[in-house]
């Protein structure tokens, strides 16, 4: 068990709702899907990223 779990506890199906409903009343309905697709489109860079990384280290190496 990792060191978060050890203070959290373990989080479970009605904590996430929970926090899904808080997330909700923060941010509202019309802000969560262009937060997702901010986040999504943060992961794909993400990916691209690495993936460069990884040729250019290939390339290197070749």
């Amino acid at each position: 068990m990792t060191i978060l779990g050890i203070f959290l506890g373990v989080i479970g199906p009605w904590q996430w709702v929970i926090i899904g409903i808080i997330v909700l009343l923060l941010f509202g309905g019309k802000k969560i899907p262009e937060l997702m697709k901010g986040l999504g489109g943060g992961i794909k860079e993400f990916k691209k990223a690495t993936k460069e990384e990884e040729e250019a280290e290939n390339k290197i190496e070749k």
